[in-house]
């Protein structure tokens, strides 16, 4: 991997929760940040606490920031494509607006899905409309981001797309979390798709299985949660497995990887238990 002060992060749903915790963390590697949300005035709020934070310029670059709703199709492949260009002339050699292997100029080096609702109610019960926007936006809206980030790195011939999925994936879930757990099961089989089809490639992708990790969306169940860690503690978790540019990663790795395993493979009576 190159030296992390010459490669740049686009970041999706970046206003709040796991992705403004992500654009904190990578600015304070040395990142150059690209981020995008619905809430413009956060992100504007976000570039200028990071900015703050580093006042000298040590660790932070540069940072740009664009309103994106990912329901928007249009929107997304137009702003990835603004960013792409924002960033064009970026170097990881540091010497001449190359890549440093084929002579092509690189925009984009590292692309997080993100974005996403946590809406949900159990099927029949009357709350269609919130599990379909749910749908919508987790599944149909990580697909075109994933379209418009495969443009960029088809064309670049590198790049890496990490898609955060959700520990929910391993199974399907109950109740209000039924449509959810369907979703982040089907970005991560998105994303493994891909991996599969670039196996050997330059351009890498991952998978990331957040487990319990403090955010806005699960604040309302944080106390029915005893395994949950800190937004900054799981955080950092994300980001060193996306450093290492891992195939797949459950995060925290304590207690979620072992947990994993009993969550795909636990008879459903034990299971229902522990959920």
């Amino acid at each position: 991997m190159t030296s992390a002060s010459t490669r740049t992060v686009l970041i999706t749903g970046a206003s709040s929760g796991l992705g403004a915790e992500m654009a904190r963390q990578l600015a304070a590697r040395g990142y150059d940040l690209a981020l995008c949300a619905r809430r413009l005035d956060r992100l504007e709020k976000l570039r200028a606490e990071i900015l703050a934070a580093d006042p000298g310029g040590s660790t932070t670059r540069r940072i740009e920031v664009r309103e994106l709703d990912v329901n928007d199709a249009d929107q997304v492949f137009e702003v990835f494509r603004g960013f792409r260009d924002d960033f064009a002339g970026n170097v990881t050699d540091g010497t001449d607006g190359t890549d440093g292997t084929d002579g092509t100029a690189r925009g984009i080096d590292r692309i997080v899905i993100n974005a996403g609702l946590g809406k949900g109610a159990p099927l029949g019960t009357g709350g269609y409309a919130a599990n379909r926007e749910t749908a919508m936006t987790n599944f149909v809206g990580a697909l075109t981001q994933a379209e418009a980030a495969m443009e960029i790195f088809r064309a670049q011939g590198t790049g890496h797309l990490v898609m955060i999925s959700s520990m929910s994936a391993m199974r399907g879930l109950p109740k209000s979390m039924t449509t959810y757990a369907a979703t982040k099961a089907g970005v991560a089989h998105l994303a493994e798709g891909l991996r599969n089809e670039l196996h050997g490639k330059p351009i890498k992708v991952s998978v990331i299985y957040p487990g319990y990790i403090a955010s806005e969306m699960n604040e309302h169940v944080a106390e029915k949660a005893p395994m949950m860690v800190s937004t900054e503690k799981g955080v950092h978790a994300i980001v060193e497995a996306i450093e290492k540019e891992k195939a797949s990663a459950c995060v925290p790795p304590l207690p979620w990887a072992p947990l994993s395993l009993l969550m795909k493979h636990a008879p459903l009576p034990l299971f229902k238990k522990l959920m």
